[in-house]
C-alpha cells in the first residue's frame, strides 16, 4: 500500500504512414508511466522506504543485461528495490525494437519462465560471504564461492556470471502483473508480488484463492506470494467534494484518446465503425497482447450494458483497476472489507494525479488505517523485502 506504480499506458500500434502529428499523439499515449523513487531520508543517510518497483521485459532486454541492471539497483538502494516482471503486449513496442509484430502470447511467457531462471542463477554467481578482502593472504574472494551459469535452453544461451556482490534482499524483489492463464502460472512459478486488477471483491476473492491455490504445485506457501489489487482513490473531505474531484478529472478525457487506449488493450482492434455511444462490440478476437485486460474490459461492458464512451470513461484513469470514490472513513471501510474477506494482501495505489492525490491518500485514508490497526505507524525492518514480510531467500548452495 504504501508503494506506487503508474500502469504501463500504450495507445493503438502505429502505422508507418503516421503524419508526425499522428505519430506524436499515439507516442504520448505509449509512453510508460514509472514511480519516482523514494527520496533518502537524512538520518544515517538511510530510508525507511522501498522503491517503486521498476519494469523490466523478458521480451526485449537480455537477461544478462537485466540482472546486473537490478542487483546493482538493489546495491545503491541498499536493498529497496523490486523487478516488475512484464512480457510487453503491443506491436507498437515490437516495431520498436525490429520486429514487424509482437512475438505471441504464449511464447512470451514461456521465454519469461527460462528468463527468471537465468536472472536467479546469474544473482547468485556470488554466495553471501563470498568476498573475504583478505589482504595477507592476498585473497580477494573464495574461489569455492562463485558460481558461473551455464544454461542452454530453448530460447537462450548464457554462461558466465555477475561481477557484482550478492544482492542485499538475495534478490530484488520479484514483482508481476500478468492475470490471463499463463500469467497466472508464471506467478505461481516466480513471483513474490502480483500486481491486479478487479471490480468487485467477488472477483478479486476469486482471484485470490485461485491463484494462492496454484502455489503448492510449486513448493510454496501461502504467505511466499503478496496480491495486491490496484485502486485509484478520489478522497475528499466529504462525498460530495470527492465526486466533485472525480468528474473533474473525468471531463477531461479526450474521445480520441478514450478509443485509442481501449483498441490498444483490446488488441489494436478497430472501432472506427462504431459511434461512440454504441454498445460495446462483444466477441472481438483474442488479443495476442494483454489478454486478461481484454477479459476484464469485454466482462466490465457486458456486465454493466456500457456503450464505447461510457467503457472508456470508465477505465481510462486507472486502466481498469477499481476506482474508489470517498472519504477517508469511506474507503477505509472498503478497504478493510477486502483485506479482512480474503480479497487481497494490500493494495497498488494508483494515485490519479500526483502529487496531489496520493497527498490526499497518505493523509487522509492512511491514518484512518493505522487508527483500524490495519496499517503500520512505523518501519521494522530495512529492506523492500522485509516492509512487504518476504523471506530472504538463501543461495541455492546453503541449501545443499
Amino acid at each position: 500500500m504504501d508503494e506506487t506504480t503508474r500502469p504501463f499506458a500504450a495507445a493503438k500500434a502505429s502505422d508507418p504512414s503516421d503524419s508526425p502529428e499522428k505519430f506524436a499523439r499515439k507516442q504520448a499515449l505509449a509512453r510508460p508511466y514509472l514511480a519516482n523513487p523514494a527520496p533518502i531520508n537524512s538520518k544515517n543517510n538511510q530510508s525507511d522506504q522501498g522503491l517503486a518497483s521498476c519494469s523490466g521485459r523478458t521480451t526485449y532486454l537480455p537477461p544478462y543485461h537485466l540482472a546486473r541492471k537490478y542487483a546493482s539497483l538493489d546495491q545503491i538502494s541498499g536493498g529497496r528495490s523490486g523487478w516488475n516482471l512484464v512480457t510487453s503486449g503491443s506491436d507498437f513496442e515490437a516495431r520498436s525494437f525490429g520486429l514487424d509484430q509482437q512475438i505471441g502470447h504464449a511464447q512470451r511467457y514461456a521465454r519469461a519462465h527460462e528468463y527468471v531462471k537465468i536472472v536467479k542463477g546469474l544473482w547468485d554467481t556470488w554466495e553471501d560471504d563470498a568476498f573475504i578482502h583478505d589482504k595477507a593472504a592476498n585473497r580477494f574472494f573464495d574461489t569455492a564461492k562463485l558460481h558461473r551459469v551455464s544454461h542452454q535452453g530453448e530460447h537462450f544461451k548464457v554462461h558466465g556470471g555477475l561481477q557484482t556482490p550478492r544482492a542485499p534482499q538475495g534478490y530484488p524483489v520479484l514483482v508481476q502483473a500478468g492475470s490471463s492463464g499463463d500469467g497466472q502460472d508464471l506467478a505461481a512459478a516466480t513471483a513474490e508480488v502480483v500486481f491486479t486488477a478487479q471490480q468487485t471483491p467477488e472477483d478479486a476473492r476469486a482471484f485470490y484463492s485461485g491463484l494462492k491455490g496454484r502455489l503448492a504445485a510449486h513448493g510454496r506457501e501461502a504467505g511466499s506470494l503478496k496480491i495486491l489489487p490496484g485502486i485509484s482513490p478520489f478522497v475528499g473531505r466529504s462525498e460530495q467534494e470527492a465526486q466533485e474531484k472525480f468528474e473533474q478529472l473525468q471531463s477531461l478525457i479526450d474521445p480520441v484518446l478514450g478509443v485509442g487506449l481501449l483498441s490498444t488493450f483490446l488488441g489494436n482492434v478497430d472501432l472506427s465503425g462504431y459511434s461512440l455511444d454504441d454498445p460495446f462490440p462483444q466477441g472481438l478476437p483474442v488479443t495476442e497482447g494483454w489478454k486478461s485486460r481484454q477479459a476484464l474490459f469485454e466482462e466490465m461492458a457486458r456486465r454493466d450494458q456500457l456503450s464505447i464512451r461510457q467503457l472508456y470513461e470508465k477505465v481510462a484513469g486507472a486502466r481498469g483497476h477499481w476506482t474508489v470514490v470517498g472519504t477517508p472513513q469511506s474507503i477505509a471501510d472498503q478497504l478493510e472489507h477486502w483485506f479482512t474477506t480474503g480479497a487481497a494482501d494490500g493494495f497498488n495505489v494508483l494515485a490519479p494525479t500526483l502529487p496531489h492525490g496520493l497527498k490526499d491518500f497518505a493523509e487522509g485514508v492512511i491514518p484512518e488505517l493505522q487508527r483500524r490497526g490495519l496499517f503500520r505507524t512505523e518501519y521494522t525492518g530495512r529492506t523492500l523485502r522485509e516492509h512487504l514480510g518476504l523471506a530472504r531467500p538463501a543461495h541455492p548452495a546453503a541449501k545443499r
